[in-house]
């Protein structure tokens, strides 16, 4: 059977805890994504015939862990995308960062422009044409060894905004060379972890509230210690 951390699974959904440096979908390197390892662990599991629905509700950057959902049926799916769509969906990342924060606690708010050629995206602090409001808060939870824990709550979603938020605030994190980090994670990932999710279930309309344990990196080790 593919192998395949399951956080949560019945009828409609199956929530996994993606691992860092994995694809969500396809794309020009034509590697293995863990939507494809998904509907391996269906269908095995399930022994089911032909091709498996599987709906990708949201993603993750490729060098970011952690939950992610992906809907069973297309009801399920059409109805976690209004979720999403309408901002009802809570989460909440867990980020190492080399920067303290001018505050134990506090809220980022930028303009972000996406720079499709490179990508990446800039933060500006004022609107200008083209950019998308991003803002987020974040709390600082533990610190050592000159590395400091923060929980994000986005409450925009846009392309590589907690990276380039945490930048612009002096926090680049962990790994990320592409926004500031001074060197390379062990694993060449980033220490970015999606950790916590709660929406509405699609079809029972249970609030569900499911949580990803932290990556086993040196990186997180250090933090780890720490609890």
């Amino acid at each position: 059977m593919a192998d395949l951390r399951v956080l949560y699974e019945d009828n409609h959904l199956l929530v996994v805890d993606k691992p860092a440096g994995m694809l969500v979908q396809g794309d020009k390197t034509g590697d293995t994504t863990i939507a494809e390892r998904a509907k391996i662990y269906l269908k095995e599991k399930y022994s089911k015939p032909g091709k498996v629905f599987l709906g990708t509700v949201h993603r993750l950057d490729r060098p970011v862990s952690g939950i992610l959902v992906f809907a069973r049926t297309s009801k399920a799916l059409s109805r976690l995308n209004r979720q999403f769509k309408e901002r009802t969906v809570k989460k909440i990342y867990w980020a190492l960062t080399y920067g303290k924060p001018p505050a134990s606690s506090g809220s980022l708010e930028h303009w972000l422009i996406k720079d499709r050629n490179r990508n990446l995206s800039r933060a500006l602090n004022g609107a200008v044409r083209g950019a998308k409001k991003a803002v987020l808060e974040y709390k600082l939870v533990k610190s050592g060894g000159g590395i400091y824990l923060l929980e994000i709550y986005p409450l925009t979603g846009r392309s590589h905004q907690i990276r380039v938020q945490l930048a612009a605030m002096g926090c680049p994190i962990l790994g990320d060379l592409k926004y500031g980090s001074r060197q390379p994670n062990s694993d060449g990932n980033i220490s970015l972890h999606a950790r916590e999710i709660t929406f509405v279930h699609p079809v029972s309309r249970e609030k569900l509230k499911i949580a990803a344990p932290l990556p086993e990196t040196k990186e997180w080790s250090q933090i780890r210690n720490l609890f």
